[in-house]
């Protein structure tokens, strides 16, 4: 028999995040700051919305592009974080997670030969989505001296006269670097300049401490020139909802609504209902969560120069990305050893991009209890290197 399955896809190698997360879950009193999710449980009010929907019957497909009424909030939630207008019915749509709307707009936008910029260390999806898209991944590496930030050098460096998108995932999983209003300004003079578009996934942009997130949508120029990405899982602590949107031009949008059409239908109807209530009625919670992650990211951040483990502070997210090149190990080795030795589970930074290694990727979205549990494991593994 000639084998069933497309070389395409057995050439992408399997989720590195996921890999640790498999094993942790067969290692008795394992404790595991491996997964990107928040510990609290979605607020009640959210939750009593989801309930009462279907309480009312509420089980029926929604529109392909979402319900009316959630893409009207999510224009009201852009307009007044971001100071941009976005056309609920004509450039808005509700995915399935953000994870969702990045496949979209990468088989949306791409022929067969283009280049697509991914920085990295970035989320995983980014690569084998475009892979998928038959598109061509150039990876751009930042680096630790920069902060983990995109420069526009950096940039430039990669262009060439196949290049046609830049995914823009600040603020970054894993490192928890944050692009400010001049590091975007830098970046959409050379969008403009070169003919690009722009991927932004802002999924974390609640998740800032030192200031408030700014989307390169609002720049002059980029929001025509933009898909922004964003959900409700980080923020809203409503991971296992799946629900996120896309926003950006009309043709754009169409097209990334046909592909939706005919492979999912339509976003969980439950879960626009609960966004609804999210973004009406959700400030609240987001800033007392993320004022629980900045304690959080604090009480890291010390334990880790009190135990003598390199790391810069990021600025958003819910991640520390500390490096462990002074050990003389792998990524990969470091994290195999911690989870065997000390049964604590973090994830190798070449999950995340080659230009990882030397890195390990911690998650700050749990309880300070497991935290300081954690610590007294990592501590208790590097004072035995």
């Amino acid at each position: 028999m000639r084998s069933p399955i497309g070389k395409k896809v057995v050439d992408i190698k399997p989720s590195g995040i996921r890999k640790f997360f498999d094993i942790v879950q067969e290692t008795e009193g394992a404790i595991s700051l491996g997964v990107g999710e928040p510990d609290f449980d979605t607020p009640w009010h959210i939750r009593d919305e989801g309930i009462y929907s279907l309480e009312k019957g509420r089980t029926f497909y929604t529109s392909n592009s979402g319900l009316k009424e959630l893409r009207v909030e999510v224009s009201n939630y852009i307009k007044r974080t971001q100071g941009v207008d976005y056309d609920p019915i004509k450039e808005i749509f509700v995915t399935v997670g953000g994870s969702e709307a990045i496949d979209l707009a990468l088989r949306a936008m791409v022929d067969p030969g283009d280049e697509v910029l991914i920085p990295q260390p970035s989320y995983v999806s980014y690569e084998p989505c475009a892979i998928l898209a038959d598109a061509t991944p150039v990876i751009i590496e930042l680096k630790v001296e920069n902060e983990f930030r995109l420069t526009a050098q950096e940039v430039l460096d990669k262009i060439t006269d196949k290049t046609k998108i830049l995914i823009l995932p600040f603020p970054n999983n894993p490192t928890g670097a944050v692009m400010g209003k001049e590091d975007l300004e830098a970046i959409a003079k050379v969008v403009v300049e070169k003919d690009l578009y722009v991927i932004s996934d802002e999924i974390y942009s609640e998740l800032t401490y030192n200031g408030k997130h700014v989307s390169i949508v609002s720049l002059p120029g980029m929001k025509e020139r933009t898909i922004l990405i964003n959900g409700f899982s980080k923020a809203y602590a409503m991971t296992g909802w799946r629900l996120g949107y896309a926003c950006g031009p009309e043709e754009i949008m169409a097209q990334m609504v046909k592909i939706h059409q005919f492979a999912i239908m339509c976003a969980p109807t439950t879960s626009q209902y609960a966004a609804i209530e999210a973004l009406k009625n959700g400030d609240d919670d987001v800033k007392m969560m993320r004022e629980q992650y900045n304690h959080r990211r604090r009480y890291l951040l010390n334990e880790f120069e009190r135990i003598g483990l390199p790391c810069f502070e990021p600025n958003g997210a819910f991640y520390v990305f500390p490096s462990i090149k002074k050990f003389g190990m792998s990524s990969e080795e470091f994290c195999t050893r911690l989870l065997k030795e000390e049964k604590l589970a973090v994830v190798p930074g070449t999950a995340f991009g080659d230009c990882g290694e030397g890195y390990i990727r911690i998650s700050y979205a749990y309880s300070v209890e497991n935290l300081k549990a954690a610590m007294e494991r990592l501590e208790n593994f590097i004072s035995k290197l």
